[in-house]
């Protein structure tokens, strides 16, 4: 899955404008977080995803008003549970959505999404801040500033500064958030170079490294079928932990991309299989599975013969983790989490 800035930068460069969809609050178990975003094409393709089903399906529908109009709308989608368990999800949810056009001849615009996408290749952290006029209206470039922890870049406005010097005091616990600024209101939103580690399954050996990957400053996410095993009470440390209904359609709830680093450790071969084959059409930096040899020639052949390739299976590791002979769980958690070290620190072009 590519990054959405990725996706912005392919529209700047054919000239295309579009609609960015951001969650900007949530409540319950939506399946996205606040500021996830989704790019909405002219002909209605979409890159990206809010989280599927119906709120969804009628942001889409909303962006031909959009694209009429060059107006923002904001809008409110409650969840059902119904809705949610066609998702794999156990509750509903609230979500509110920001629906924007991005008009690719406003040059302002363009070289405001340009130095975030500068940013992003980068790895610096930023946060943009877009200003709202009332209720509704047009969103142009001199309505969009970008700060760093040093720079800031955008139209100069002493109301802005006053805004910047707050995120800059606390820059690392921004938050997506709605304020008022005198009386008008902006949107504030964090982009940082976060690396992120996707536990699927969550027994013993999950806990112990959910522990050290938060313990590491990975932002840490536990995901299982089982409320009994996927709690707070036995993964307190993690930063997310989510129940769903299967280890199916996992791009439904889950955003994994160049930063994330994805752990398979749940209770079966099938299970690890089905979330395997998922994460191979992700962009993973890590993907690494949990089993033996044997285990793995049996995932494997399942796979190929599902239309995967040698090379795609290259990206696994598999048997999970170093080498140092590890048997309890805590062992293997330290085993697991070196490894990830090593991904991470190591030369990009390190033979295995």
């Amino acid at each position: 899955m590519k990054d959405i800035y990725e996706l912005i930068n392919e529209q700047i460069e054919k000239k295309e404008s579009f609609v960015l969809s951001t969650i900007l609050r949530k409540a319950g178990s939506a399946p996205r977080e606040e500021g996830t975003k989704m790019l909405i094409r002219k002909d209605f393709s979409i890159g990206g995803t809010i989280g599927g089903g119906i709120s969804e399906a009628m942001t889409i529908k909303l962006a031909a008003k959009v694209f009429d109009d060059a107006q923002y709308i904001i809008e409110n989608f409650v969840m059902s549970n119904k809705d949610a368990a066609g998702l794999g999800m156990v509750c509903g949810g609230d979500i509110s959505v920001l629906l924007e056009y991005v008009d690719c001849s406003d040059s302002q615009m363009v070289d405001i999404y340009k130095k975030a996408i500068e940013l992003k290749r980068c790895g610096t952290d930023f946060v943009m801040i877009t200003k709202l006029s009332g209720d509704s209206g047009s969103i142009k470039g001199s309505d969009k500033w970008i700060c760093t922890e040093t720079g800031f870049y955008g139209m100069e406005n002493e109301e802005i500064w006053g805004a910047i010097k707050n995120i800059r005091e606390n820059f690392k616990e921004t938050k997506v958030k709605e304020v008022f600024i005198g009386k008008e209101k902006y949107i504030i939103e964090p982009f940082f170079n976060v690396e992120s580690v996707h536990i699927f399954g969550a027994g013993h050996v999950a806990q112990k490294i959910a522990d050290i990957t938060k313990m590491l400053g990975f932002y840490t996410i536990v995901m299982d079928d089982r409320e009994e095993f996927a709690n707070r009470e036995r993964f307190d440390t993690a930063d997310e932990v989510r129940v769903v209904q299967s280890f199916n359609n996992l791009e439904n709830y889950d955003i994994i991309n160049g930063n994330s680093y994805i752990v398979i450790v749940t209770r079966g071969h099938a299970y690890d299989k089905d979330v395997l084959a998922q994460a191979l059409r992700t962009d993973a930096k890590y993907i690494g599975m949990i089993g033996s040899r044997s285990k793995r020639e049996h995932v494997y052949n399942n796979l190929l013969s599902e239309g995967f390739t040698s090379e795609d299976l290259e990206r696994v590791h598999c048997p999970i983790g170093l080498n140092i002979y590890a048997q309890t769980p805590e062992e293997i958690a330290v085993s697991i989490t070196a490894e990830l070290i090593k991904v991470k620190r190591g030369p990009k072009n390190e033979k295995r």
